[in-house]
């Protein structure tokens, strides 16, 4: 049977594989200008944080909202949301491109975006449960030939682990909070076994449109039981109905890209910008050109000298860790442990999902 202290590296280790498997937005990119988002590893635990354009959350274990809380104030904006103190400037009619940090392949589902607008006070301090969210455009079942089907999820994995959505060109200016979630349904197949992950970024959005498109309050976006949220993914489909409102007239999906990054830019505080320029840039970071450079690695060789060999053996304790999500393929961990115990690696700002752990 494994030690105390053998169950508890498993435990860190697996939570670290777990981290690993899920994912959040770390910037946004506006005309070749990248925007930091909230860093649910670092901001949390600082005590003087940076103003981002992107909500907070509570989720430090970069997790997922279950369908058991889409009649919560999580839903909207991820666990333990807090608005994000500062936006960013983009004109109707351009893109944004949102980069994730990861995402897990086993993890299958559409990717859905959403604009609410928070009127002229802004969305620093709007109450998000108040808002009306319509639906801007979504990927659900690209081909659903051979199980598990290639979805929305998997252009995203395509594009770098990045999205790239439209604002609506005769939107109307102001404050607006974009939406961004993908919905994992690799444990659709059960209740309460979707998982969401939605994302929020505070937008000033200028231009002279002057549509005002209706919409639905967060908290009321999906049930349990939609159709495409209690949905099997482990069989061949000709359809899936994505979750949610329709898209609005005049929006819709745009072909994936990547967006270079030619400067970086703090979030803007406050609502007198005036509409219309974006700040200026403050630190340049990459070159014009429309598609990301493929980074180029220089290996190292060394020669190493191995140690002799002990003399005497010390006995050795082996345990197994299974670390998966839901019904996804699962990764086994093993770990020796050397008599005279082990120090427990650490893992910053991990807090490790129930269903991803199990220890044998």
């Amino acid at each position: 049977m494994p030690s105390t202290t053998t169950k508890s590296l498993l435990a860190t280790l697996a939570g670290a594989a777990s981290v690993a498997a899920h994912g959040h937005v770390t910037n946004i990119v506006i005309n070749g200008i990248s925007y930091p988002n909230f860093d649910p590893f670092s901001h949390p635990y600082q005590s003087n944080p940076p103003v981002v354009v992107g909500f907070g959350t509570q989720a430090t274990d970069n997790g997922f909202v279950e369908p058991a809380a889409f009649s919560t104030r999580d839903i909207i904006c991820h666990r333990g949301s807090t608005n994000a103190g500062g936006h960013a400037i983009v004109s109707a009619g351009d893109n944004v491109f949102l980069q994730w940090d990861t995402w897990p392949e086993s993890h299958h589902g559409p990717v859905i975006d959403y604009l609410a607008s928070c009127g002229p006070a802004g969305c620093e301090s709007a109450d998000i449960t108040a808002l009306e969210f319509f639906k801007i455009d979504e990927v659900g079942l690209v081909d659903g030939s051979a199980a598990p089907g290639k979805w929305g999820s998997d252009l995203l994995m395509e594009n770098g682990n990045g999205w790239m959505v439209k604002i609506p060109s005769n939107l109307a200016p102001g404050f607006y909070i974009l939406r961004h979630e993908i919905i994992a349904l690799h444990s659709g197949n059960k209740p309460n076994g979707a998982q969401n992950y939605p994302q929020c970024i505070n937008l000033e959005i200028t231009g002279s449109g002057n549509a005002t498109p209706s919409g639905v309050k967060g908290t009321s976006l999906y049930k349990p039981d939609d159709a495409g949220i209690l949905f099997n993914i482990y069989r061949s489909m000709e359809s899936y109905p994505v979750p949610g409102p329709s898209v609005i007239s005049g929006a819709g999906a745009v072909q994936q890209s990547r967006s270079a990054i030619v400067s970086s830019a703090s979030a803007v505080v406050g609502t007198g910008t005036g509409g219309g320029a974006a700040p200026a840039p403050t630190t340049t970071v990459g070159s014009a050109n429309p598609v990301v450079p493929t980074p180029t690695t220089t290996l190292r060789t060394e020669t190493v000298v191995p140690p002799p060999p002990a003399t005497t053996a010390k006995p050795t304790a082996t345990s197994t860790s299974t670390v998966g999500c839901g019904s996804a393929p699962k990764v086994t961990v093993t770990v020796t442990v050397k008599a005279g115990g082990v120090k427990t690696p650490k893992v910053k700002g991990y807090r490790a999902h129930p269903r991803d752990v199990v220890l044998n």
